[in-house]
């Protein structure tokens, strides 16, 4: 049994496909699929069924592709030290964060980023939460910035920021001269949502009762867009109302002259943004120096955390 066999079937099971596999291996089919049945013939077990619809795990595959994450990850980390101790802190960073944080945090983090931590260059990859997950789980990426609730065995979780909810109304609007707003009087009116799958949706759904039952009604009410910016664009032109993470506001300022912003009245809505690292992580400094870096941002509309 090798690591190289142990890749090929990491990258299988990624891809559920074996020319792909290959390709991301950068070896020939015929020795990717070699390798796993050389795998499979020593385990006496098949990882895969492969039919002409495709590649799937098997019951057993399932436990083999878990044991041999952790198995790679380790001789990765090994290597990584053997390399240096002092100097495992360098390298490729790969960081995944979820749509509606990553476009505001990220044009004041990375100048800050690369200030602080010079030799540590970001990979970055934005997704839905539930495929950050998996990423961080499979360990394709090395941390994921979300927002809570959110658990995960195995991780390190830290608490970066609170950030409060605005409403987004055209300056014509009725809600623009309402002093005390809250999401369920947005509720009453023609609501933009972001379409199912997005975190940022679920978290409003789940404070506002009578925005839960327009949803679960299917009311022309509700509207769903596929981004913030689009939601934004369709408020600007007067098809309905939306709500925002404060830290987005800056970037649509320039409709300034069509919308209005406005505070929620108390209790404000608000999320808790945090940041996640397996504990099998090598870097655990570099992660933690990066949750630290965020919290000294400051950025409008959020409110510091402090750690239990």
């Amino acid at each position: 049994m090798t690591l190289t066999e142990l890749r090929y079937v990491l990258a299988v099971a990624r891809f559920q496909h074996f020319g792909r596999a290959a390709q991301y291996c950068h070896v020939s089919q015929p020795t990717l699929s070699v390798g796993i049945q050389k795998l499979e013939d020593r385990l006496g077990l098949t990882i895969f069924h492969r039919s002409r619809s495709g590649v799937q795990l098997t019951a057993e595959g399932e436990e083999v592709v878990r044991r041999a994450q952790q198995i790679v990850e380790m001789a990765d980390n090994l290597r990584a030290w053997s390399r240096n101790t002092a100097q495992t802190q360098s390298g490729l960073l790969r960081l995944g964060g979820i749509f509606t944080v990553t476009p505001y945090l990220l044009p004041a983090l990375i100048p800050k980023l690369r200030q602080t931590l010079p030799d540590v260059p970001l990979r970055l990859d934005e997704d839905y939460t539930a495929n950050l997950r998996r990423k961080l789980r499979r360990g394709e990426l090395d941390v994921i910035i979300v927002a809570r609730p959110f658990e995960e065995p195995d991780c390190t979780i830290i608490d970066l920021y609170d950030e409060d909810f605005i409403a987004v109304v055209p300056k014509a609007h009725p809600l623009a001269k309402v002093e005390q707003l809250t999401l369920d009087e947005m509720a009453k009116h023609r609501l933009l949502l972001l379409g199912p799958g997005h975190c940022f949706r679920d978290q409003i759904l789940a404070l506002c009762p009578q925005c839960q039952s327009a949803v679960d009604d299917e009311l022309d009410e509700v509207i769903q867009g596929s981004s913030l910016a689009t939601l934004t664009h369709m408020v600007t032109s007067g098809i309905g109302v939306t709500v925002l993470p404060a830290t987005a506001q800056n970037q649509h300022e320039h409709s300034g002259d069509l919308l209005c912003f406005k505070q929620f009245a108390a209790p404000v809505p608000r999320r808790r943004v945090c940041l996640v690292y397996r504990h099998s992580f090598a870097r655990h400094a570099v992660a933690e120096k990066l949750a630290q870096i965020i919290r000294q941002l400051r950025l409008p509309g959020t409110s510091a955390v402090t750690q239990a």
